[in-house]
């Protein structure tokens, strides 16, 4: 999947990552009152602050899973997707390959 949006900057292209819902008791919660995931995959990222007249890449890349605040970032939608624009200093964590494997057995 590409997207056509490149970042400015210090800034992220995120999309987030939807958790299995497995329904105990027979309750369904609505879409609506269900909370948005805190983690994503990076999708696209800008090329770096300038701190001093120096270039300092980031570092996250595309293809990082990372976890981000509640409120943070601004979403947007391209070709009915969803995505979120976040700073890298939003950015709280990332998540490596143990990570990974771990939340994906819940």
């Amino acid at each position: 999947m590409a997207v056509n949006i490149t970042p400015l900057h210090d800034r992220v292209i995120v999309k987030r990552i939807e958790e299995k819902e497995s329904v105990k008791g027979g309750i369904i919660i609505p879409d609506t009152a269900k909370e948005k995931p805190q983690e994503g995959e990076v999708v696209a990222v800008g090329s770096g602050k300038r701190e001093k007249g120096e270039l300092i890449p980031l570092d996250v890349k595309v293809g990082d899973r990372i976890l981000f605040g509640k409120y943070s970032g601004n979403e947007i939608k391209i070709d009915d997707e969803e995505y979120l624009i976040l700073k890298e200093d939003e950015i709280l964590a990332k998540l490596g390959g143990a990570a990974k494997a771990a939340s994906s057995r819940k």
